[in-house]
């Protein structure tokens, strides 16, 4: 019988690497999936065991991971939080440009904004996530200097209302607001951003 303490020192590092990149690739596995599962539930509607069925993983991983299904939640909608911000670039100097961006974005990332939905409606008086905080903070103090009719809380909340409305029309409106097009809907948020930063 083998026992780690027989193994030659190359080859237990060979196993302890191969076993880092296993536990690495299924935690990468579990977040693809817990994405998706809160993205479609939110957090009171997402089942662990489907998230464990679809990562190919045991149930216990998940806990032994990440502690629980909000502190999971907490995991995901932080690393979404890091993506949005990475591939929307802020510039106060250009609103309506950066509302544009984050149009498009979320057109084409609708599990970023179905998340953002999810933790708000889920989480209106949670701690708050370090990544939105600081991403908060930064925003309103590159607005702090701008000359607007609004304080630089107003003009971020209206901005970024305007940038996420297309993606949050009740089931009634959709058809009507999708005969619009992209295009026309993305040129719509340019303009009324453009107008409030004004």
């Amino acid at each position: 019988m083998c026992t780690k303490a027989s193994l030659p020192t190359s080859r237990l590092a060979k196993l302890t690497l191969v076993r880092i990149r296993d536990a690495d690739a299924a935690r990468a596995r579990i977040l693809r999936a817990a994405t998706a599962e809160f993205a479609a539930h939110g957090i009171a509607g997402a089942r662990v065991d489907r998230i464990a069925g679809d990562a190919e993983v045991a149930k216990e991983r998940i806990y032994a991971y990440f502690g629980n299904k909000d502190a999971l939640f907490d995991k995901v909608f932080a690393a979404t939080v890091r993506t949005t911000l990475d591939a929307v670039d802020f510039d106060a100097d250009d609103l309506p440009g950066y509302a544009g961006r984050m149009f498009d974005y979320f057109a084409d990332h609708p599990d970023a904004q179905r998340l953002t939905t999810w933790y708000r409606l889920e989480r209106p008086q949670g701690p708050g996530l370090r990544a939105v905080i600081n991403a908060n903070d930064t925003r309103i103090a590159a607005l702090a200097g701008r000359a607007s009719a609004f304080s630089p809380v107003e003009l971020l909340t209206l901005v970024q209302a305007v940038a996420g409305s297309w993606g949050t029309m009740n089931p009634e409106f959709a058809g009507a607001a999708a005969a619009v097009g992209r295009p026309a809907q993305r040129a719509a948020i340019i303009e009324a951003v453009r107008r409030l930063a004004a």
